[in-house]
């Protein structure tokens, strides 16, 4: 296996560091830039944003900062991370970006991930660039836990459940969907697993579970003035591919109450296998993620994410990918030689 971009060669030299573009400045961005300043082998080339005034506001002039479609901008950038969300934002960008330069994003539409998949195959291949899509911690490193767990354990399921904890776990994904609805000023939605699912899949009962069977989910949010609250309820319990199916109870509040009860982005959530390996021997697997900001965990994910795009794109790989197809020493920025010394 080929890896790139170490910060020194093996004659001592610097070598130049990746430079990421970031599209989109919310959390998700945010987090982002916070991330590289963590990854000594990479820096900021640029953000571009729909407001770079707002951008410029709250961070100051120390950062390029220029218009979403400014493109000629990304030219001094090696792979550019994606911050839009999935309701709207990444099957409009997505496609467009990969045009110019390679990419990587968090889309996190489980039942249309496949069709963003093909769409980003087509428009990345066109241009002969390299698109990493629905980068996360699930989809993302859950999906490849859940694949894992398969394989290992032959005729078994693996389950991914989230929002473990009695308070739940913040969707950023969810509540970015809300935000779209007419009517809706601000809001948060929380993910709360079913504890008795859970067990079920621990004893080994492979069960077979809906969507509303493992999770239901809360909503937390505030209308604007004259808004229609019921039509409001409505279009969020109706919601393909985030609401509808599930248990969901939404909550009408003030901002204040929103900003005072609901800060931050704790998340957690674990996938589980469990069956019966040889002649009958009980078998589980369960890997844990316990987030205390979603959002940075994302980013911080993306960003070791990126670095596997310019890897794989230097060797001359093209079309999208997911996270199952990438080889974990390409995330890592350290050589595949103290690889192998300090992990294996």
């Amino acid at each position: 296996m080929q890896i790139l971009a170490m910060l020194w060669n093996k004659k001592g030299k610097k070598m130049a560091k990746i430079k990421l573009a970031v599209i989109g400045y919310g959390n998700i961005g945010r987090g982002v830039l916070e991330a590289i300043k963590k990854n000594s082998d990479m820096e900021l080339a640029c953000i571009l944003s729909r407001s770079p005034d707002r951008v410029r506001a709250e961070i100051g002039e120390s950062y390029p900062i220029y218009a979403s479609d400014d493109f000629e901008k990304l030219q001094g950038a090696d792979v550019a991370i994606l911050c839009g969300g999935s309701k709207s934002d990444l099957p409009e960008q997505g496609p467009v970006y990969a045009q110019y330069i390679h990419t990587l994003d968090s889309y996190d539409n489980h039942s249309e991930a496949y069709a963003y998949y093909k769409t980003m195959d087509e428009a990345a291949k066109k241009t002969e660039h390299l698109s990493c899509i629905s980068i996360g911690w699930d989809p993302g490193t859950f999906s490849v836990q859940r694949v894992l767990g398969n394989a290992f354990i032959p005729g078994a399921k693996t389950y991914g459940f989230y929002g473990t904890s009695e308070k739940g776990g913040l969707s950023m994904g969810h509540s970015d969907a809300l935000r779209r609805i007419a009517g809706v000023l601000d809001a948060r939605q929380y993910t709360h697993a079913i504890s008795e699912s859970i067990e079920k899949v621990r004893r080994g009962e492979n069960p077979s579970l809906k969507p509303g069977d493992m999770h239901w989910r809360e909503c937390f949010v505030v209308a604007k003035e004259g808004a229609d609250t019921a039509k409001i309820e409505e279009a969020i319990k109706t919601m393909p591919g985030y609401f509808a199916g599930y248990k969901t109870l939404v909550h009408f509040v003030s901002k204040e109450e929103l900003e005072t009860k609901h800060q931050g982005f704790p998340h957690d959530g674990l996938v589980i296998g469990a069956g019966t390996t040889g002649s009958g021997n009980s078998a589980r697997i369960e890997y844990t993620n316990i987030w205390g900001s979603n959002s940075e965990a994302t980013a911080s994910i993306l960003v070791a994410h990126a670095r596997a795009v310019y890897r794989l794109a230097k060797e001359g790989k093209t079309g999208a990918i997911t996270a199952l197809d990438i080889a974990p020493a390409y995330l890592s920025p350290q050589s595949r030689e103290d690889l192998i010394k300090n992990f294996l």
